[in-house]
């Protein structure tokens, strides 16, 4: 009973033993660590007595400009007697002290706060005191440097390796190695050695009072809330910043004060392969930062880690300490099996008494989070439902990419980091130019290509190369978009980068590299190393495939794949993909054999254009002249009609050279797709894309095409933009060229056709992009629908096709409804409608956006996560609109957004059809739409 509160909130809470206060429903007052304890207290777990100072006081804390509530020094005093009685020790007392140990401990893990102190209430009194106690006075001297030490460091900031570097001359002096070698006076002479430089770093001497040692501790926690660390971490992972931290004050137990004395760290199951064993590792005599800091080497925990580690030449606890051991094992079973989740557990032995410092939910690889969320559901101790909820969907990206083997990475330090674009690691070669990557590819060597960004021009190069490194460009940037659609690795934009194509050389962190010499990439956190490093291959479980199996039974929302070439289709259906969202037919135009008619198009194709304007200007004309003017613009018209005759066969020859090999790479994908949907979008970038900018590539190409360099250069000085984004592309070429479409949707039809005779259930679905304004829409409508019923009375046969668009621009979303009357789908492009509604462009956002989100401006990258209040607000218009014309209307995204967790959650809330992803993508679009479906985790209205 404390009844000392702020406001309702109680400030101050006790745990160990029966009069134990709260549990883990209080996690959000007692913070992650506290709540645990308090828990563990509550079901009879040995706990060493403490309390728990609430976050309530920090936040009252900085509300007050650093002042706490004035009844808190009551309070904690009132709560040290609590603890007092139930040890029977007191705190500050000469001859059997009441130590404690002080802890940060925010609601969620925080890496970067404050670390623990231990031993606080010593000085230079109460260390005869535990002398006596221990009849130890190495022990207790070493306790009581150790004290000074963290003290130092943690509360004060002093530099670690200060204190570090004294213990280090004091072994040289005396010519030992380790510090179990140092005697009870070494430690006395370094404590005293600490102080002094505590005295000289801060100007202060070293604090006897354990009252005055105690606020110290809790005031360093409740700081290192804001501390660079901890805001940083909390920018990057989304955290609120006003949600604060608890203290935990906790009765100290030795693991060092004997050898019936032991310390450690546990996993109720193995965190990397998700075994149902208990694994971790302890140290005899030593207290517990002895067993993470390196000082030492851990002991493996029993016969399961040893062989695991090959330690062998080590007795583990197991055999040591048996009754222990099978007490620590009966404790592991009662936590797992009360919290429903592995734990991470550390321990203390202290005169052959077991204690329990702290249990938390373990930290696990991507493999051992699917195996144990599976085998815990498998053994009834959660449901199904709970089980795919613990799973976090972004994770199963380590599941299906090669990695850099751990230790291989703990050896190496990255040079540069860029933004993780596409998941999985690879090493190789770097090659600065798509044609060498594909000739050193050719010789069998592996190639890593490296460029300031890539273009569609680059699509052979990165077709084989092991991974993709640009130095500019974003999440959505072309080499991040095809790379995850290959499922290449991938890091953009990395500014660390200096590549000096004509020198072929990369410069990186003070060093010179040259094109050949290995680099080796990770996709996921965005790091660059030099040099080839060891990889672990990705495996797919039993346990996967049956929790993917489950996601299936619970989900509502479609989930369809981007691919754009039969492996590709092949690949996302073996991952689960329902049908296909997304093929772009401009990677097709790349191929080799293709390429030089595509550009003869292009050759002819603005001569076309213009002359068919003049065509249509002069036909108007006739129409409203005077008589005397009629033969003279009859002959204009005629001399016009003459010359569109002799560009016609150019433009057309090449088209019809590009039809039967569009025609080959439909059926590829038909075929692949047997009884599921193919949505295929019809031409969208603007034509300069498939032109060479560089003089000697314009130089091969004219050759080719039997013209002059001059004509070439022409051409693209004609075809540039300014904003090619919102340039000549997509419907808008469509009605330029409507050859183009034309050609396109007979390839489509006409393979639709060819497989639908060999018994393949096809369903295809043709999408025009960028229309913005429905007499677009309506026009190519016209023209493809009459394409496709053509083929069709060709071939004798119905199959059943739909026309459709896709929606990237605010404009289209507004005018849904209109759109509406001419599609029978909608598809939302959400990179390009992200892009048009923020007007940004996603290649350069990167020279901004994260600045904008640590100043708070925008709390996600609007590019990686659908934003909520403007892009997803023009989804819901469009979907609301288009539906109320058309009732059947079939509505998904198939942007990168489609493959991202919380976007997913986003599309089933606002009822969509279906998401479509890169092929690596679709297990995590699944898993998503079944914990929205299940709704375990959040309120979906949120969405």
């Amino acid at each position: 009973m404390t009844g000392e509160t702020v406001g309702n909130n109680q400030l101050v809470f006790l745990f160990g033993g029966e009069e134990t206060e709260g549990g883990a429903d209080l996690a959000h007052l007692l913070g992650g660590k506290g709540s645990n304890l308090a828990e563990m207290s509550s079901i009879g777990v040995p706990v060493p007595p403490g309390f728990t100072i609430s976050t309530e006081v920090c936040r009252e804390y900085y509300k007050n400009n650093r002042q706490y509530p004035e009844e808190l020094d009551g309070i904690v005093k009132e709560y040290i007697a609590r603890i007092e009685k139930l040890m029977g020790k007191k705190f500050g007392d000469p001859d059997d002290p009441l130590l404690f140990s002080v802890r940060s401990g925010a609601p969620v893990s925080m890496p970067g706060m404050m670390d623990t102190v231990l031993n606080l209430g010593l000085n230079d009194v109460s260390v005869k005191g535990l002398i006596k106690q221990s009849d130890d006075p190495r022990f207790a001297y070493d306790s009581y440097r150790r004290f000074v030490q963290m003290y130092g460091n943690v509360v004060k900031g002093i530099d670690g390796d200060v204190f570090e570097e004294m213990i280090a001359e004091k072994k040289a002096a005396l010519d030992v190695q380790d510090d179990t070698e140092l005697t009870a006076d070494d430690w006395k002479d370094l404590v005293d050695q600490f102080k002094k430089c505590y005295r000289e770093e801060t100007g202060e001497e070293f604090p006897d009072d354990p009252a005055e040692q105690l606020w110290g501790g809790i005031t360093a926690v409740f700081e290192s809330w804001n501390n660079d660390r901890a805001v940083k971490w909390r920018e990057i992972n989304n955290l609120p910043h006003d949600v604060g931290t608890a203290v935990n004050v906790q009765t100290m137990v030795f693991g060092n004060m004997g050898e019936n004395c032991a310390t450690g760290v546990a996993f109720t199951r193995d965190p990397a392969n998700g075994v149902k064993k208990h694994t971790g590792e302890y140290l005899p005599n030593a207290q517990g930062e002895d067993v993470v800091s390196g000082a030492r080497t851990p002991r493996p925990l029993n016969s399961y880690e040893r062989e695991k580690s090959g330690k062998t030449e080590f007795a583990t606890l197991e055999e040591e300490m048996p009754e222990i051991y099978q007490e620590l094992a009966d404790v592991f079973d009662r936590l797992e099996t009360h919290y429903q989740e592995m734990q991470d557990i550390e321990f203390t032995v202290q005169s052959g008494v077991l204690y329990i410092l702290q249990t938390r939910t373990g930290k696990r690889t991507a493999p051992a989070m699917v195996k144990i969320a599976h085998d815990l559901s498998e053994e009834g101790i959660i449901s199904r439902e709970k089980a795919l909820d613990r799973v976090e969907a972004s994770r199963l990206d380590q599941m299906l990419h090669p990695m850099i083997d751990p230790e291989a990475k703990q050896e190496n330090k990255a040079v540069a980091v860029g933004l993780g674009a596409s998941p999985g690691a690879a090493s190789g070669k770097i090659v600065l130019e798509s044609d060498e990557a594909e000739k050193l590819a050719e010789q069998g060597e592996k190639v890593l290509l490296v460029r300031h960004e890539t273009s569609p021009e680059d699509i052979g190069g990165m077709n084989i190369a092991e991974g993709i490194l640009t130095s500019r460009g974003g999440g959505t940037s072309h080499a991040a978009v095809v790379a995850r659609g290959m499922g290449k690795p991938c890091v953009a934009g990395c500014g660390a980068l200096n590549i000096d194509y004509a020198a072929k050389t990369v410069e990186v962190a003070g060093e010179t590299y040259e094109a050949g010499e290995w680099f080796t990439i990770d996709g996921g956190t965005g790091e660059v190393f030099i040099g080839k490093m060891e990889m672990t291959e990705a495996e797919l479980t039993g346990e996967f495939e049956e929790l993917m199996s489950w996601a299936d039974q619970y989900r509502e929302l479609g989930v369809r794949t981007n691919a754009d070439t039969p492996d590709d289709a092949r690949l996302a259906r073996e991952f689960g993909a329902e049908g296909i969202g997304l093929t772009r037919t401009e990677h097709m135009f790349f191929e080799d054999n293709r390429i030089d008619y595509v550009r003869q198009m292009i050759l002819a194709a603005p001569d076309v254009q213009e002359l068919r304007i003049q065509e249509e200007k002069l036909v108007n004309e006739i129409e409203t002249a005077q008589s005397n003017k009629v033969e003279e613009l009859e002959a204009a018209l005629e001399k016009v009609r003459k010359q569109l005759e002799e560009t016609l066969p150019e433009y057309r020859t090449a088209l019809d050279a590009l039809l039967p090999e569009q025609r080959k790479d439909f059926e590829g994908i038909f075929r692949a797709m047997d009884g599921l949907p193919v949505t295929v979008r019809l031409l969208d970038p603007p034509l300069h894309e498939f032109l060479p900018q560089e003089e000697a590539e314009q130089q091969r190409v004219a050759d080719n095409l039997g013209t002059s360099l001059k004509r070439i250069k022409q051409l693209v000085a004609n075809l540039e933009e300014f904003n090619p984004m919102l340039g000549h592309r997509g419907c808008r070429m469509g009605i330029s060229y409507p050859e183009v479409y034309e050609m396109q949707t007979r390839a489509i039809m006409e393979a639709a056709v060819n497989v639908a005779q060999d018994g393949v259930d096809v369903q295809p679905e043709i999408m025009i992009p960028l229309v913005g304004v429905p007499r677009e829409l309506e026009i190519l409508r016209e023209n493809v629908d009459e394409i496709c019923q053509e083929v069709l009375r060709e071939a004798e046969r119905t199959i059943d096709y739909k026309i459709g668009t896709m929606i990237e621009l605010p404009r289209a979303a507004v005018l849904a409804a209109e759109i509406a009357q001419h599609a029978e789908f909608f598809s939302f492009g959400t990179n390009d409608l992200t892009q048009t509604t923020f007007g940004i462009s996603r290649d350069d956002a990167t020279k901004f956006l994260e600045y904008y989100q640590y100043e708070g401006i925008l709390p996600e990258d609007p590019f990686a996560v659908i934003d909520r209040s403007g892009v997803g607000e023009l989804i819901k218009m469009g979907v609301t609109r288009g539906r109320q014309t058309r009732k059947a209307l079939k509505v998904g995204i198939c942007g990168e957004h489609g493959g991202e967790p919380s976007s997913v959650k986003f599309c089933h809330a606002n009822g969509l059809d279906y998401v479509s992803c890169s092929p690596y993508r679709v297990p995590i679009a699944r898993l998503a739409a079944a914990q929205a479906a299940i709704d375990v985790k959040e309120d979906l209205t949120a969405y």
